[in-house]
Order: C-alpha cells, then structure tokens, then sequence
C-alpha cells in the first residue's frame, strides 16, 4: 500500500514508528531526574505542582478553586487537540459537580452525539447499544475554558517549561524547570505514559501489554450516524488481532485500527499497521480509499504495567492519569480515565494536604490497588496472540463473540459497565459460567497458569471489595471520633474498596 496519502503526516508516522522501535528495542534512556536531600526548603512557592497539563489543568483547578496555591508546567502551550474525545454523557457529569464548567459551556463542547453503537465480531454476533462513548467532546474548547478558569481563580501557569529534575526534602520539593526553579509541597506527575518521572520509578521495567492504534478523520462516508465500540472484520494476522473503532466527527468520520500485542522486538511496525490500516479501511467502511478526503491522521501506542496504579517510591510525590496507569490495560483513552477518578482524585488530595499527609505510605492511598482494573488483564491476554503462539485463525473472534452474546443476554446492568471499563463482581460472575468452555479451553495454554492464578486472585479480592465497601461505609458515624490522620486513612480505604468494586 503507498503511504503518499498521507502527506505531511509521513514525518509524523516516521517520528512516531522510530520511537516504537527504540521502545520495544530497549533503547529508551532512563535518566535520574528524581533525587532525595537532606537540604531544608522551609518556604515553599506553592501548595501543588502539576507537571503535564492536558489532563493535569482539570485536576488543577479543582485544587486552585480549594484556595491553594497550584502551578501547572507545561513544555508547549496548554491547548487540546482538534480530534474529539469520545466519553459518555454521564461520565461528564463531574465536571459540572466540581464546577469545572458550565451546563451551557457543556454543550458548547459536544461536538457530536450520536446512537446507536456496534459491537460485531467477524463471522459471529452483533449487537447494539446506546449511550456509550456516543458524545465527542471538543478536547480544543474544553482545556480552553478550564484553563480560563483555573487562570482566574488565580492558578499559575507555566507554558513552554519542560520538567528537568526534582530534588525531595522532607519539607518540600525542589523542581527545577528549563531556566526556572520553584519549590512546592507536593509534586504531581501527570506528563503521560512516557514520563521521565514514571520511567525512573518503573526502572525500566517493560510493559506486560501495549495497544498500538492508527486512525484518521476524514470526510466523503455516506453513513456517518452511528459508530462502533469495537468490531472485526479479519481472523488473526501477522500474529495481531485487528480491531476497530469509528465515530462521528464534527468535520467527518474518525476510525482507528488498535491492537493489543507486547513490547517484543519484532512486533509489527506502525507503518506497517498504517499499511494494513489503509488496505482494510475500505472493507470496513464499505467506501472507496480514493473517496475519502483525509483531514487528519493518528499514530501512536500506549504501554500498559499489570504494576498499577504506580506508587511512586518517593514521598511528596503522586502520579496521576496515564502516569499512573490507572486507566484499563483494554483502554487507551486517559481522559475517561481521568474523568472517572477526578473527583476522587481532587478530595483525596485536598485531605492529604489539609493534614500534611504527604509521606509515600499515605500517598500510596490516593493510588491504590483496584482489582475491578487488575482483572481486565485476563481480557487484554485473550484479545492478544505471543509472538510465537500458533492460534487458530479465528479464536479470538469466536471467543469475544461468544462472551458479548451472553452479556447481551444479561442485559445492559452487565454490558454497559463492561464497555465503559467498570467491571462489577455481580456482572462478572454472572457472565463466566455461561460463556461456552470449547471456547476458553484452547486459550489455557497460550495463557499459562500463572496468569490464570494470578487473575482468580484479582477475582477474589474484587469479591472482597465488593462485600467491604457497604460494609465500611455502615461505620461513618464513628468519624466523629477519629483523628484527623484516622480519617484520611478511613476515607482512602473507604474510596480504594468502593472504585475497586466498579461501585462508583
């Protein structure tokens, strides 16, 4: 297939499939950029510094509207893309409560909604459901009004600053930026999957999955007014399960060809997924590729760590987003991710910071173990093929198939959390034993017992968690006699259990 139909997108792809390679290579740098001190910083600038602003300004100025004193760092100019985020109406609905914006500012930002959506799987079942991922959000117009707000309320923002290094005092942190250095009480990573501060703190450690994913929006599709949340249209090939994505756009149609694989040095290219991403579009759009006018295109992976949340090893430091990897190993969008946890995530940090809890045991709490996220691992190692596994051409077809058909059976109580990467104790241990074992069996070997063990633990303590959370949350008429440090343990432990059960 001939790449010149992507224009000046070719630099981007080059640039993109070149840091690919050096990944699943070994040849990403791990630079100390985190040290410990004994040094005294007595005075700090701020309360809050939050390195990466596309999804760190939302966090931002929830914490800036609580009276701190919060700075965002951000190596570009803070602005969001032009392609929309697909979310659910519902799931921005926190954005209204912490009065991020407002009702009329919210429908400013939709861009499209749209139903139903498709989930199809080649040669087996169909099925549709509405309300999910159906609203594109403007990520353009949505960072601008918040970024206006959080300027507002008084909020620092600093553009065009790369973070460099940070130096942890017991009283503070010393972060020094290109040409600039600021002190603050609390250090927050929110600079993505690829984050000098995450990498020191994995250690190099490769990721257990990643999602490679290749799309374009363009216009000239005859039927753009629904979507699909996941389909295929191909059995297995060059050791990948092909899936797909398509949405409606303000300016077109979005597709995405995504899949899950490992960080193994000889996995598939992205131009070479780009390639297979143009020859197959057609088929799946029912459309001729010459009739399709291309406004944009979109290459990248997102590496997933069954290590997550990260806790970070440092105190007065906490990671947030794709930092984190607190999103789903099945997903690769951070801004449900972050919208999910938002709420959370800014009254936890306001308690740690109201009661200077900030040492790296009660920050581990913020970010703690979910098993409702954990379990999804299963599902990730189901949708993907080892780089020297031999399956049968359709077994993950037929698998996938036959599980969204008993789900569907279930009802949308089952189905929808699922598809929204909630996964509920109740949904699954109803799904389990009516999905056809000729169909999981085959999978057992490529799987291996140790990821099977290791799943059935997660299983359990999302059991666990489910039983706890009501069980917890019956005793909160004895927070009148806590201590404040008994009340923060109380209220990290209480939301661990209840968005670990998927009961948020």
């Amino acid at each position: 297939m001939n790449l010149n139909i992507l224009g000046n997108n070719q630099k981007n792809l080059n640039i993109a499939d070149q840091f690919w390679h050096n990944f699943r290579g070994e040849n990403q740098a791990i630079n100390q950029v985190i040290n410990e001190q004994n040094l005294s910083i007595n005075e700090t600038d701020f309360d809050v510094v939050i390195c990466g602003g596309t999804l760190g300004i939302f966090l931002a100025t929830t914490l800036q509207q609580k009276g701190y004193r919060v700075a965002v760092v951000e190596k570009g100019i803070l602005k969001g893309r032009e392609q929309e985020w697909n979310i659910s109406r519902d799931e921005l609905a926190c954005l209204l409560e912490l009065d991020l914006i407002s009702e009329q500012e919210l429908e400013e930002i939709i861009f499209t909604e749209y139903n139903p959506a498709r989930v199809s799987f080649y040669q087996g079942y169909e099925l549709w459901v509405k309300d999910v991922l159906n609203i594109g959000v403007s990520p353009k117009l949505l960072l601008a009004k918040v970024k206006d707000k959080f300027l507002k309320w008084g909020g620092i923002l600093l553009e065009k600053k790369s973070f460099i290094s940070a130096n942890i005092s017991d009283d503070g942190v010393q972060i020094e930026l290109d040409g600039q250095v600021i002190t603050s009480r609390l250090l927050i990573d929110a600079m993505g999957h690829f984050s000098p501060i995450a990498k020191q703190a994995r250690k190099g450690q490769k990721p257990e999955g990643v999602c490679l994913v290749v799309g374009s929006c363009g216009q000239g599709f005859s039927n753009n007014d629904t979507g699909d949340l996941i389909a295929t249209i191909t059995p297995i090939q060059n050791q990948c399960q092909y899936f797909w994505e398509a949405f409606p756009a303000k300016d077109g149609r979005t597709t995405y060809l995504f899949t899950y694989v490992d960080a193994h040095p000889d996995r598939i290219s992205l131009t070479d997924l780009t390639q297979e991403y143009l020859r197959l579009l057609p088929e799946y759009q029912n459309i001729d590729l010459g009739a399709i006018a291309f406004k944009r295109f979109l290459f990248g992976f997102f590496p997933s760590y069954s290590n997550s949340p990260l806790k970070m090893p440092w105190q007065r430091i906490l990671a947030v987003g794709d930092s984190s990897g607190s999103q789903s190993p099945v997903s690769f969008g951070g801004f449900g991710s972050m919208m999910r946890h938002l709420p959370r995530l800014s009254s936890a940090i306001d308690e740690a910071l109201a009661t200077d809890s900030l040492s790296q045991k009660d920050l581990h709490l913020i970010q703690p173990y979910q098993p409702n996220i954990s379990v999804t691992w299963l599902f990730q190692k189901t949708m993907s093929v080892g780089i020297n596994q031999n399956y049968s051409p359709n077994q993950i077809n037929d698998l996938m198939s036959g599980v969204f058909q008993v789900m569907d059976k279930m009802g949308d109580n089952v189905l929808k959390p699922f598809l929204q990467d909630v996964v509920k104790f109740s949904g699954l241990a109803k799904t389990l034993p009516l999905v056809n074992p000729l169909l999981v069996l085959p999978l057992l070997p490529q799987i291996g017992l140790s990821v099977l063990a290791d799943w059935f633990k997660h299983f359990t303590n999302l059991g666990l968690f489910t039983g706890l959370y009501p069980l917890a949350k019956s005793i909160h008429s004895l927070e009148s006699k806590m201590s404040e440090e008994q009340k923060y343990y109380y209220h990290r432990y209480l939301e661990m259990w209840k968005y670990g059960a998927g009961k948020d």
